[in-house]
């Protein structure tokens, strides 16, 4: 399996080492490293700016949110990066939620995968250059035409040739109607809080995918499968998954609304539903640290890597023979080179 970073979004600030990390990462002959946005730094200006330093390593978005630009300012980033760095630039997309759509970039939410299929649909047609860029969808219409506009809007084709008409796009999915678009229109898939306890539920999402692929890409045997693993390395299991419970409590407890949280319910999906619920109700009662406390070991362990670096090897193994085409280590980006030294063979 392949090997990449995920470097995620910043905290407060730009996170210390990660253009050292970048850096290492090249050198060092790891496939990607990927980057992501939610409500503050965005996705598309760290890889351009790290990636400037680097000559092999793919960079990769994980994920571009599709409500934060249309599709076709969207099109133009990931032409433009793609021929700044040679033809390295994956476009990794996602749907977001319901309160950072609405509540951040005021747009309605319902109706993800429409919005998703008809918003791929726009950068495909940009990319491969073909013809001027026409979609009438219920998410997207172009040209705009109708009340409110002028009526003088013009199908147009990018003024620059893509350097590839095929530049892989990825979708972040996690439910099984989401996984199963990726398989039909993308060229990979980005899952997260996935268990290789779960390969046979991911596989029959993917070829109920596979069986409605769109002929213009690339065969399934090319599709890509990276799973983003939250990674810590410790004196042993338990001083390791202490560094990743109040990650795993935030996305658990806290990203989502009580109707809505994507990320709990692929941590249910692995029979983690009691668990859940208490972290969920400690994070509601302001208990963060609580919260944290809740996550168990086992829950950490199946959809992480916590341990000594031997046992870290060990529990990557498990990813073999799965639908997984790769790994996406998530750490901060100080942690960068001990990791790199501890999953050394």
């Amino acid at each position: 399996m392949r090997t990449g970073l995920h470097l995620g979004y910043w905290s407060a600030g730009p996170p210390e080492g990660a253009a050292r990390a970048v850096e290492l990462a090249d050198a060092a002959g790891v496939d990607s490293v990927w980057t992501a946005e939610a409500y503050g730094s965005d996705a598309l200006t760290p890889l351009a700016w790290w990636g400037a330093r680097t000559s092999r390593v793919r960079l990769g978005t994980g994920i571009a949110q599709i409500s934060a630009r249309t599709p076709t300012a969207t099109a133009m980033a990931a032409l433009t990066l793609d021929h700044l760095s040679g033809g390295r630039f994956v476009l990794g997309l996602g749907a977001s939620g319901p309160q950072v759509v609405e509540g951040w970039y005021g747009r309605p939410y319902p109706r993800p995968l429409e919005r998703t299929r008809e918003y791929v649909d726009v950068v495909r047609q940009v990319l491969r250059r073909e013809a001027p860029v026409h979609l009438e969808g219920r998410q997207v219409r172009l040209p705009l035409t109708g009340e409110g506009t002028t009526g003088e809007g013009k199908a147009l084709r990018p003024t620059v040739h893509p350097l590839r008409a095929d530049l892989p796009i990825h979708l972040a999915a996690q439910g099984p109607r989401n996984v199963a678009l990726a398989a039909e229109i993308a060229d990979g898939w980005l899952p997260a809080f996935l268990s290789p306890r779960l390969d046979g539920w991911a596989r029959e999402q993917l070829a109920a995918g596979f069986a409605r692929r769109d002929p213009r890409l690339a065969p399934a045997d090319r599709f890509e499968v990276n799973v983003s693993l939250p990674l810590a390395v410790g004196a042993d299991v338990e001083a390791a998954a202490d560094l990743l419970r109040p990650h795993l409590a935030l996305y658990v407890g806290g990203m989502g609304s009580e109707r809505s949280n994507f990320h709990r319910e692929a941590v249910e999906r692995l029979g983690h539903d009691a668990a859940c619920a208490q972290i969920a109700r400690l994070w509601a009662a302001g208990d963060r640290e609580g919260a944290a406390r809740a996550v168990p070991t086992e829950l950490v362990l199946d959809v992480a890597l916590a341990g000594r670096p031997d046992q870290v090897r060990a529990q990557l193994r498990a990813w073999e023979g799965t639908v997984a085409t790769g790994v996406l280590l998530q750490l901060p980006p100080a942690a960068v080179p001990a990791a790199l030294e501890a999953l050394r063979p």
